[in-house]
C-alpha cells in the first residue's frame, strides 16, 4: 500500500511538471518567435514479479501441473525525462517596420549580452541612440563584422540578411546567423534568447543551403496552438485528479488496515 502512495505521487509531480510547460506555452502565445515546450515523462524500472518456487511445477492429488513461474510486472511510477523545445517554424505577421525582420527556415541570429554571445529568432529589433541595432531588451544585434551600426531605420536588409543603407545602397554588414548541430538541445535564458549545451554544440556560421531566408518588414509568431494547449491543460487535470484518488483510496485502505490490527489485537 506504501508503494501506492508512492507511485501516485510520482505521477502527480509528472503532471505538475507538464502543466507549467503547458502554462509558459500559453503566456507566451504573443511572444515573437516563441518556440514551445514540451515535457516527456518517462517510468521507472518495472519490476519482475516471480514465484517463490519457479521450477513451474507444483504437486496435485492427481500428479503435477505445470505453472509459468514469472507472474508478471509492477510498475513504481513515472518521472519527467526530459524538457525539450520544438522549433516549429512560425507563421508570419507583417509590422510594416524596416526594423523587424523574420527567418524563413532555421537559423538563430547572434547577439551580444553581458553574459556573452547568445541567440534568438525574435527578430523584432530597434534602433538605439547610439546607432546600433538592439534587440527590444538593448541587446546589440551582431553582424559578421560586430555589433551593427546603422544611423536610423532607413535601411534594407536582402534575403540573405546583407543590410543596405537606403539612401545610397551602400553595404553596411551582414547578420551573423548560425546553425547548430542538435538544435533540440539548445537551453532557453529568457528574453528569447538560447545558449548552446555540450549536448547541442557550438554555433557555426550559417551559409549555402543551412542560411535561412531573411524577410524585412515581418516577425515570426509562436508556434504556440493555443487550443491544443487548453486540451492538453484539461488532461493533465484530469490525470492528476487520478494519481491525486489513488493517494487517497491507498490512505483509506492503511487507515481501515490498521484499524482492524489494533481491534484484533
Amino acid at each position: 500500500m506504501i508503494r501506492g502512495w508512492y507511485t501516485g505521487a510520482s505521477g502527480m509531480n509528472a503532471q505538475q511538471n507538464r502543466l507549467d510547460a503547458i502554462a509558459n506555452n500559453l503566456a507566451n502565445a504573443d511572444t515573437a518567435a516563441y518556440k514551445r515546450d514540451v515535457a516527456v515523462s518517462k517510468s521507472f524500472p518495472e519490476l519482475l514479479l516471480r514465484r517463490m518456487n519457479d521450477d513451474g511445477l507444483y504437486n496435485t492429488p492427481f500428479g503435477s501441473a505445470d505453472v509459468a513461474p514469472i507472474i508478471g510486472k509492477v510498475g513504481l511510477g513515472v518521472e519527467t525525462n526530459e524538457l525539450y523545445t520544438v522549433f516549429e517554424q512560425g507563421s508570419f505577421k507583417s509590422s510594416d517596420l524596416k526594423t523587424d525582420v523574420a527567418l524563413s527556415g532555421e537559423g538563430f541570429i547572434a547577439v551580444q549580452t553581458p553574459d556573452g554571445e547568445r541567440y534568438t529568432r525574435n527578430g523584432s529589433f530597434m534602433v538605439g541612440k547610439e546607432g546600433l541595432l538592439l534587440t527590444k531588451d538593448g541587446y546589440p544585434v551582431l553582424g559578421e563584422n560586430g555589433p551593427i551600426h546603422v544611423s536610423d531605420d532607413r535601411f534594407v536588409i536582402n534575403k540573405d540578411g546583407v543590410i543596405y543603407s537606403e539612401q545610397n545602397m551602400e553595404l553596411i554588414d551582414r547578420l551573423k546567423t548560425v546553425r547548430f548541430d542538435n538544435e533540440r538541445y539548445l537551453n532557453k535564458m529568457g528574453n528569447s534568447l538560447y545558449v548552446p549545451t555540450d549536448i547541442s554544440g557550438p554555433a557555426h556560421i550559417a551559409e549555402g543551403d543551412e542560411r535561412p531566408q531573411f524577410m524585412q518588414g515581418y516577425t515570426e509568431t509562436s508556434n504556440v496552438n493555443v487550443v491544443n494547449e487548453m486540451v492538453q491543460m484539461i488532461e493533465v487535470n484530469r490525470a492528476y485528479e487520478a494519481n491525486q484518488k489513488l493517494i487517497q483510496s491507498q490512505d483509506t485502505m492503511m487507515s481501515t488496515l490498521w484499524q482492524r490490527v489494533v481491534n484484533v489485537n
